[in-house]
Parts: C-alpha cells; structure tokens; sequence
C-alpha cells in the first residue's frame, strides 16, 4: 500500500496559503561537460551549488554567479543571472498543476522563469531585474486564490 503524499495536494489549498521569499543572492546556471574529469570541477562552485543535476550532456549547477564567475574556462560555462523565489509553502511532490499555475501566469506576463521542485518546496528562477514584477504577479494570484477561497476578506 502507498503511503499518503506529505504536504499539501490542494491547489486551491497551496495558493491561499502560499507564502513568496525572494532570495537576495543572484545565481547561474552552469554547465561542466560530461568528459570533465571530475577533479577538474572547483570545490567552491560544488560547496555552494544550491542544485546539482547529471544530464548526459554534463553537470548542471545553480550556483551563485559571485563565486562562479571566479571559476569560468574553457570547460564551465553559465548563463541566466537570476533570483530564486522560494514558495512557502510545503506542497506534496504529488500536487497537480500548482507549478503549471505559476509558471503559466509569469509567461503571461512575458518572464522566463525554470522551475525547481525541492523535497519542501518549489523554487522559481526568474531573471535579473524582473524578480520583483515576478514577485508581484505570484501575489495577485494568492489574493485571487484566497478571495475565491473566502480568505481574502471584502
């Protein structure tokens, strides 16, 4: 028998009560290809990568671009300067449609943005300069979430 999912399934439920913290530090994407010889990666960029993911092209990192700028060649590149904005909110890895919601009204309002599912949370990497329009979107639609959901007051 499956264990009930832990978090929060609702949609509705993960909108009302979703709580947005920007993070102040700017990130990268970095990639390091797959025929890097794994002693060739720097020890600070592994140390403060906020994510690692192995693809078969090579090793992806989010890692904040102050340090990763120390460490850019010929075999690590990076790209997209960004904000993360974490959602608050302890959604089940088995919710359906909350990232979809979000990213769907940050691409109406025309900001990228490349989505990460934690074990807790979901975090959204927006670019630089756009972080607080981001901001502003994913709260209009917690005060639509909350006001359908009777929460929002008058």
């Amino acid at each position: 028998m499956t264990p009930p999912a832990i978090g929060e399934t609702s949609l509705t439920a993960l909108l009302a009560t979703l709580n947005l913290a920007l993070c102040p530090t700017t990130y990268v994407f970095l990639t390091i290809p797959a025929t890097a010889q794994a002693s060739s990666i720097p020890k600070a960029l592994l140390d403060t990568a906020i994510l690692t993911f192995r693809e078969a092209e090579g090793l992806t990192l989010i890692a904040p671009q102050d340090i990763a700028s120390l460490h850019q060649h010929h075999q690590i590149t990076s790209q997209y300067p960004c904000r993360m904005i974490t959602c608050a909110v302890h959604s089940s890895l088995e919710a359906v449609g909350f990232l979809a919601v979000l990213t769907r009204a940050l691409a109406d309002s025309g900001i990228s943005c490349n989505p990460v599912s934690g074990y807790f949370h979901d975090h959204l990497f927006v670019p630089v300069g756009k972080e607080e329009e981001a901001v502003s979107v994913l709260e209009g639609l917690v005060r639509d979430a909350k006001k359908a959901s009777g929460e929002g007051g008058s």
